[in-house]
C-alpha cells in the first residue's frame, strides 16, 4: 500500500463516518501571531476550539501539511541523524466540534487501524491520562472504561501530564489525550519484554502511532481549569510513520514518500544509500529538507533574512551544506531534484505543480548564493578549530559566521560537533541580542486576559462594505503592554465597519465617539483568527452600553484607490507580459502599494510606460465595480476568477470585477475606476529569483507627488534664470560639467600614478605576504583606485590605507583571495576589533572594505589596525 493509498483510505474512512474532507491549510500561518508555521493538524481549527468562530461543519477530516523545527523530538539538528525526525510532515486527522466525543473517536480509531489498515490488534497498546494533583484532576475514567471494552487492561498504560494532557499554550482549550502505540519488534524481542513497559520510553520499535485529544477544559491565565460548554475531538497521526508501519520497513526514509528522491541523490552523488553512515545522514537531511522548502515556497513563503523566511533559508542551507561536505556535490542541484518530489506529490498537492518553475528557480538562486560564501565560511571555521585549545568556538565568532557568511547557529553547531567542538550558545545569543537592540527590533509584550463585557457571540460582524459609521457594543477587551509601543488595548465589537488588515490591505483607522464631542482614536484594525481587533491607547467608560464608531473616510478611500489599482495592475501585467504572471503578494496602504508577481526578467522602462498608459486608459474608461458574494469557489475559478498565491479559500468566496479584471478578494475598493484619478509606477525591482515587485501610487499621493515635482521644476527654472528652453540649457550645462570632470579625472590619475610609485617602493614582504600599511594624502573617493592599481600581479598581498578629510578618517583594506582562502581572514574580520574600540560605519566584501570614523585621529586608527593585523597574521 503506497502512501497515497494510505492517505486516501484515511480520508475516505472518515468520509463514511459523515466527516467532510477539507484541503490542507497553507503551511505558513496567517492571522496567528503565536505561530510562523502550521505545526499540527488542529492549527487551522483553533478558532473553533476557542469559540471565536462557528464551524460550518461539525465533523471534518484532512491531511495537514506541518512544519516543525523546534520543540519535543523536533530539533532541526537531529533531522537526518535518525530515521524518524522530520521538519515537514503530513498529519492525518479527524475533528469533532461539539458533536461526537470519546466513545466514537476511540471506536473509529480502532476500526480503522485493525479492520481497514489490518494492523494486528495484539501489537497495539494505548495510554490513558492518570490525572494530576496539580490540576486537581483524577484519572480519565471514561476513556479507561471505553478502552477496557476493546482491549485487555494490561495493554492500557496510565501516563501523566507530560505525555497525556494536551494544551494549546499557556492558556486556552486543553484536555486529556489517549495515544495508540504499536509494537514493531520481532517475536524474540516481544517474548523478552512486555511492550507495555516500553511505551513512551523512546524505544524505536515501540512507537506512538495516533494521538486522540479530548478537548474538554479551558485553562485560564491563572492556571485554573474550567469545563468547556462544548467538547471537541482533535486527533493526529503522522502519514510518514503510518506508512512505515504499513509498508513493513524499518525507517520512515525507506517508505515510498522518500525513496524516489533518495535514489536520485544516489545518482547525483555517485553514492549508495546504506553503504556509509555519514552519507546516509546527508541523504536523509536532503530528502527531508527538500519537502519543507518546496511546500513552503508553494504556499507563499520565500526564503529571507527574517521570520518564517529565515527558517526556510536555514533549512535549505543545511541541506546544501550536507551535500557539499559529505556528498561532494559542489553545484546547485536541489532545484532539479525538486522535480522528483513534485511528480510524486502532484496528485495530492496541486500547488506544487502550479508553482513548479518558481520553486525550482528560487531554490537554485538560494543554492548559488550560499555556495558563494560556504567555502569561505568553512575555511574560517576550520581556522577557528585549528587554533582553539579548549575545543570551544566563541559566541562572537559563531555570530560572525552567521552575520558574514550566512551560517545559521545550528549549522555552525553541527560542523563543530563533527570536529569534537562545542559552540558558546550564550555568547552567540548575546551578540545576536546586541544586533537586535542596535536595529531596534526588540519588542516583547505582555498580553492580558480577555475582559468580557457582554456574553454575546464574540464574532464581529463586518459591515464595512456598506457603512463607515455604526452603533456598536463592546463585547470584550484586553490590555497589551509592549516594550516598543507601550500600553494599548484590543477591543472586540459586536459589529464593525472597520476593515481588519487582510489580503495585503492594511487595517482601517478611525474613532470611538464619546459624549461632548470627545473621542478615542482607533489607530489600527487587525485580525487574530476570526477576531477583529480594534487598537486604541485608552478605554471608554463602559457605563454606556452603546457607542458610535466611525472609520476615517479619507484614509479608507486612499487605501481603496490603491487596492483597486492592484487589480488593474494584475490585469495589465497579464495582458502585456503574459498569462504566466501570478500575484505573489501585496501591501496596500493609504500612501502607496507594492505588488509582487512572478516574472523572470527585469521589465524595461518602455514596457513600464506601456503598463502605466494601459492602466490610466482603464481609469479613463470609468469602469464600475461589480461585486458578487457567497459565490461557490469552484464556480468562481471556472468563470476565470484569479486567486492569490498561498491563500486557502473556503467553499464560498467574494469576487471583484473591473472590466476584464476578475479576482477573489475580501478587500475594499472604489465604486468606479475614475476615483483613482491617475496611476504612476515609482519603482520596479527584483525581490527574489523569479519574483518582481512594482511600487506605485494613485490619487492623493500622486497629486502630492506631482505638486512636489512642479515645485522642483520651478526651483530649477529659477536657478537657470528662467530660460526659454530649460531642457536645452541643462544639456549644455551637463556637457560643460562632463568636460570639467574629464580634466579633473586626468589630474587625479596623474596623482594616483605618482602615489602608486611611491608606495610600491615601500612594500614589505613579511612571512610570504606583501604588505603596506600607512596614511596617504589622497581624496577618499580615489583610495579604491589607488589600492587596486597596486595589487595587480600579487597573489598574497594586504594593503591598508588611511586618509582623512575634514573631521572624517577613512580606512580601506584589501586582502587577496589567496590569503582569505588560506586563513579565512577577511577585511571585515580585520576591522572588527577596530570598530569595537571606536565606533565606525562601513562595510564591503571579504577582499575589500572601507570604514569611516568621525572625530578620530588618523594615527589612532592606524595603531589599532596595526594591532589587529599583528594578532591575525
Amino acid at each position: 500500500m503506497n502512501s497515497s493509498e494510505i492517505r486516501n483510505k484515511f480520508l475516505n474512512f472518515f468520509k463514511s463516518k459523515k466527516h467532510k474532507i477539507v484541503s490542507s491549510s497553507p503551511i505558513v500561518c496567517k492571522n496567528d501571531p503565536s505561530l510562523m508555521f502550521v505545526n499540527a493538524g488542529m492549527v487551522a481549527f483553533k478558532d473553533y476550539f476557542l469559540g471565536n468562530k462557528k464551524p460550518t461543519q461539525l465533523r471534518i477530516t484532512n491531511t495537514q501539511k506541518c512544519l516543525r523545527v523546534s520543540g519535543k523530538h523536533n530539533d532541526l539538528e537531529e533531522v537526518g541523524h535518525d530515521t524518524y525526525h522530520h521538519t515537514f510532515f503530513e498529519m492525518l486527522g479527524n475533528w469533532s466540534f461539539g458533536d461526537y466525543f470519546k466513545e466514537e473517536s476511540i471506536q473509529w480509531a480502532w476500526e480503522l487501524l485493525t479492520e481497514v489498515y489490518k494492523i494486528p490488534a495484539e501489537d497495539l497498546y494505548v495510554t490513558v491520562y492518570k490525572g494530576s494533583e496539580e490540576d486537581n484532576l483524577s484519572i480519565d475514567k471514561e476513556t479507561y472504561e471505553i478502552w477496557s471494552n476493546i482491549i485487555s487492561k494490561d495493554k492500557i498504560i496510565l501516563c501523566g501530564k507530560k505525555d497525556n494532557f494536551w494544551e494549546m499554550g499557556s492558556h486556552g482549550p486543553c484536555g486529556p489525550c489517549s495515544e495508540i502505540h504499536v509494537d514493531l519488534r520481532d517475536k524474540i524481542e516481544k517474548s523478552k519484554v512486555n511492550a507495555a513497559e516500553l511505551v513512551n520510553k523512546d524505544n524505536p520499535k515501540v512507537i506512538e502511532l495516533w494521538n486522540l485529544v479530548f478537548i474538554q477544559y479551558e485553562r485560564k491565565s491563572d492556571g485554573v481549569l474550567i469545563n468547556l460548554p462544548k467538547k471537541h475531538i482533535d486527533t493526529g497521526m503522522g502519514l510518514e510513520r503510518l506508512s512505515m508501519v504499513l509498508q513493513g520497513v524499518s525507517s520512515n526514509y525507506d517508505t515510498d514518500i522518500f525513496t524516489g528522491v533518495i535514489k536520485e541523490i544516489e545518482k547525483i552523488s555517485n553514492s549508495k544509500y546504506g553503504d556509509n553512515e555519514q552519507k546516509d545522514i546527508s541523504m536523509r537531511v536532503i530528502a527531508d529538507h527538500l519537502r519543507a522548502v518546496c511546500f513552503s515556497i508553494a504556499d507563499g513563503q520565500l526564503p529571507s533574512n527574517n521570520g518564517a523566511g529565515y527558517v526556510i533559508r536555514r533549512i535549505l542551507r543545511r541541506a546544501v551544506r550536507y551535500a557539499y561536505s559529505f556528498l561532494e556535490i559542489k553545484k546547485p542541484f536541489l532545484g532539479n531534484l525538486s522535480e522528483i518530489l513534485i511528480k510524486k506529490m502532484s496528485s495530492d498537492f496541486e500547488e506544487l505543480v502550479t508553482n513548479k518553475q518558481l520553486i525550482k528557480s528560487i531554490i537554485r538562486e538560494e543554492e548559488l548564493s550560499f555556495l558563494r560564501t560556504l567555502d569561505q565560511g568553512l575555511v574560517m571555521l576550520n581556522s577557528l578549530t585549528s587554533k582553539s585549545k579548549d575545543k570551544i568556538i566563541k559566541g562572537e565568532k559563531a555570530f560572525e559566521l552567521y552575520d558574514t557568511f550566512g551560517f545559521p547557529f545550528d549549522l555552525t553547531k553541527i560542523i563543530a560537533k563533527e570536529k569534537g567542538f562545542k559552540v558558546d550558545k550564550n555568547g552567540f545569543e548575546l551578540e545576536l541580542e546586541k544586533q537586535r537592540n542596535r536595529s531596534k527590533n526588540a519588542g516583547e509584550s505582555f498580553v492580558g486576559d480577555w475582559i468580557v463585557i457582554s456574553k454575546k457571540n464574540h464574532n464581529s460582524k463586518f459591515i464595512g462594505y456598506d457603512f463607515l459609521e455604526a452603533e456598536i457594543s463592546i463585547l470584550k477587551y484586553r490590555k497589551i503592554d509592549s516594550k516598543k509601543e507601550g500600553i494599548s488595548y484590543q477591543l472586540i465589537f459586536d459589529q464593525t465597519p472597520f476593515y481588519a488588515e487582510a489580503g495585503g490591505q492594511i487595517g482601517d483607522k478611525g474613532k470611538i465617539n464619546l459624549k461632548d464631542g470627545k473621542f478615542i482614536n482607533i489607530t489600527d484594525t487587525l485580525k487574530e483568527g476570526s477576531l477583529v481587533l480594534h487598537i486604541t491607547k485608552e478605554l471608554p467608560e463602559f457605563s454606556s452600553p452603546k457607542f458610535i464608531v466611525s472609520v476615517d473616510k479619507l484614509f479608507r478611500h486612499a487605501v481603496e484607490c490603491n487596492h483597486t489599482a492592484t487589480h488593474l495592475l494584475n490585469l495589465s501585467l497579464r495582458s502585456i507580459l503574459g498569462n504566466h504572471i501570478q500575484q505573489k503578494g501585496s501591501r496596500v496602504s493609504d500612501k502607496s502599494f507594492r505588488f509582487d508577481f512572478s516574472h523572470f526578467e527585469k521589465i524595461e522602462k518602455t514596457t513600464l510606460d506601456k503598463i502605466e498608459i494601459d492602466i490610466n486608459n482603464l481609469i479613463d474608461k470609468e469602469i464600475g465595480l461589480e461585486v458578487q458574494t457567497n459565490v461557490s469557489t469552484e464556480e468562481a475559478f471556472k468563470m476565470g476568477a484569479i486567486g492569490i498565491f498561498g491563500e486557502k479559500y473556503g467553499d464560498k468566496v467574494r469576487t471583484i470585477k473591473f472590466d476584464e479584471s476578475y479576482e477573489l478578494c475580501v478587500g475594499t475598493h472604489v465604486n468606479n475606476s475614475k476615483e483613482l484619478w491617475r496611476f504612476k509606477i515609482i519603482n520596479e525591482t527584483a525581490i527574489a529569483s523569479g519574483i518582481r515587485r512594482i511600487e506605485a501610487i494613485t490619487n492623493y499621493s500622486l497629486k502630492d507627488y506631482y505638486n512636489h515635482r512642479l515645485k522642483e521644476f520651478d526651483s530649477i527654472n529659477n536657478l537657470l534664470n528662467n530660460p526659454v528652453d530649460v531642457v536645452e540649457t541643462i544639456k549644455n550645462l551637463k556637457n560643460q560639467s562632463n568636460k570639467l570632470k574629464k580634466n579633473i579625472e586626468l589630474l587625479e590619475n596623474q596623482r594616483i600614478s605618482t602615489l602608486k610609485n611611491q608606495i610600491e617602493g615601500k612594500l614589505e614582504n613579511i612571512s610570504g605576504i606583501t604588505k603596506y600599511i600607512g596614511i596617504v594624502d589622497i581624496d577618499p573617493k580615489q583610495i579604491r583606485n589607488l589600492i587596486f592599481s597596486i595589487v595587480k600581479g600579487y597573489t598574497d598581498i594586504l594593503i591598508l590605507m588611511i586618509c582623512h578629510s575634514n573631521d572624517i578618517v577613512n580606512c580601506s583594506c584589501y586582502i587577496s583571495k589567496n590569503i582569505i582562502d588560506k586563513t579565512g581572514i577577511t577585511s571585515k574580520i580585520l576591522f572588527d576589533p577596530v570598530i569595537k574600540k571606536i565606533d565606525g560605519k562601513g562595510g564591503g566584501q571579504d577582499f575589500y572594505s572601507t570604514y569611516s570614523f568621525v572625530g578620530s585621529r588618523p594615527n589612532e586608527i592606524l595603531d589599532l589596525c596595526k594591532k589587529s593585523i599583528s594578532k591575525l597574521f
